[in-house]
């Protein structure tokens, strides 16, 4: 069993709230970790330390942030099989995609440390007998809550981003994986001073507690209801909010595809991870000239991924996609595969592919977060655009299309903060966009995302008067 601990000013210790956590093993419903819950005196208390520790930091040189954040980087990737077993006992996820996640997290820790420091102002053109320039700075304190889906490279790209730039940060791991966060905190913390990194474990509570705190940024990727939440705090305290919330992410399957291969690529936006990655493929628009044949391959697609697909996060999760599913059965979609909770331990879900779903359905209009690939067909490229860009959500969309045209028409008309064409996943390092709607708003990777952890300043310098 993993018992957790807080790290506050340096110092180790349990949550005092008195309230525990238990995590299961999604696979088996065995218990792993247990989690002493941090009360909100221990969460304004690291908020203090994060907050005296923050001259320091802030004035340490940008070359001695980005070693410090190269060091951790070394120990993070030393550690990756421990930290994937911990994912994989935790959250599921098998053990070798578990250890590619963490080797992204590396990746993104040493991104950040070489960029920190060549992350500058400019000079203006003013007066030539005066200096104006543009001088950026650390906003202070920033409170980092993080999902459990991807806990370890989510969580990097954020530390990451605000250590390098002279921040102080207060994080909390979701409390379904809170072993791996306690784990990544233990790795960061050695390469920093004490206070410049605290951690505080628990629930919902904890985190409300966290954004309504005196912070200068909360930086939050999770459920778009949560999102709201903070945003709530955050005008109340005039901390910066920067939210990646959920999606409904479309794919269209345009006319003219090999529709083995689209269902290739639906199946590995669908079922990968279980389901459980923001920019997930939630809902299929095919054209009809492919259409049969595309479901045909994808839900052959389905049954191969069900010999290697992991189990969902818990079972109310599970319950939530499973309800979704019933639902538009009984509505009139039909399950070509999948579509039934299976007997034995655990939380798992088998990939499911749903045939002649409707835009009222619940798996077409919300975001499901498991292995599930709702499909419509449509009649015409446009019809599929303007379905695809009716949701509430713009976190990603893909299009599949052999015709640049369609393509262009996709990136540019499509609502959200990444369009993908011809690839459910991928895209150079150092990406970044701006969700959309609900999706939340804020730079939350690549270089922009040291922007969004910096304030700018003008300044503008004359020379004193003569005869002082």
């Amino acid at each position: 069993m993993n018992l957790v601990r807080q790290l506050i000013a340096g110092s180790w210790s349990e949550g005092g709230s008195g309230r525990t956590v238990t995590v299961f093993d999604p696979s088996t419903g065995a218990p792993v970790s247990t989690v002493p819950v941090s009360s909100d005196a221990d969460v304004l208390a690291a908020v203090r330390a994060a907050r005296q520790a923050a001259p320091g930091w802030a004035g340490t040189s940008a070359a001695g942030r980005a070693a410090a954040l190269r060091a951790a980087a070394d120990a993070v990737e030393r550690a990756t099989g421990e930290l994937a077993a911990l994912m994989h006992a935790e959250m599921g996820k098998p053990a070798g995609e578990a250890a590619g996640s963490i080797e992204a997290g590396v990746g993104t820790l040493r991104q950040y440390a070489e960029l920190g420091p060549v992350h500058r102002g400019r000079a203006l053109a003013g007066d030539d007998g005066a200096i104006d320039l543009m001088a950026f700075g650390p906003r202070g304190v920033v409170a980092v809550i993080t999902p459990w889906n991807d806990p370890v490279a989510v969580a990097c790209g954020l530390l990451g981003a605000a250590l390098v730039t002279g921040n102080t940060v207060v994080h909390k791991p979701s409390e379904r994986t809170p072993a791996t966060g306690h784990r990544l905190a233990e790795l960061l913390a050695p390469h920093l001073p004490d206070g410049v990194l605290s951690l505080v474990n628990g629930d919902g509570p904890v985190g409300a507690a966290l954004a309504a705190a005196e912070v200068d940024v909360v930086a939050h990727v999770g459920s778009t209801a949560t999102g709201r939440s903070i945003a709530a705090a955050c005008a109340r305290t005039g901390a910066k909010a920067l939210l990646e919330n959920g999606g409904s992410d479309p794919l269209i399957v345009d006319a003219g595809v090999d529709p083995a291969w689209a269902a290739g690529q639906a199946a590995t936006g669908a079922f990968a991870n279980s389901g459980q990655i923001c920019v997930a493929v939630e809902r299929i628009y095919v054209h009809r000239e492919v259409a049969d044949a595309f479901l045909d391959a994808l839900a052959a697609e389905a049954r191969a991924w069900a010999a290697r697909i992991g189990p969902l996060v818990d079972t109310r999760l599970r319950d939530g996609v499973h309800a979704q599913v019933s639902a538009a059965i009984e509505a009139g979609a039909r399950a070509l595969t999948g579509g039934a909770v299976p007997d034995g331990p655990g939380a798992f879900y088998p990939p499911t592919v749903l045939a002649g779903c409707t835009d009222e359905m619940a798996v077409m209009r919300e975001e499901t977060f498991g292995p599930v690939a709702p499909v419509m067909v449509v009649e015409s490229f446009d019809e599929a655009l303007k379905r695809a860009a009716d949701s509430p959500y713009g976190l990603a969309a893909t299009v599949l299309t052999p015709s640049m045209s369609h393509a262009q028409r996709a990136w540019r008309e499509l609502p959200a903060g990444t369009v993908k064409v011809n690839a459910v996943f991928g895209g150079a390092p150092g990406g970044a966009a701006h969700p959309r709607k609900s999706s939340g708003h804020g730079f939350g990777y690549g270089p922009e995302l040291l922007d969004e952890m910096t304030v700018t300043k003008a300044v503008h310098i004359e020379a004193p008067p003569s005869g002082w």
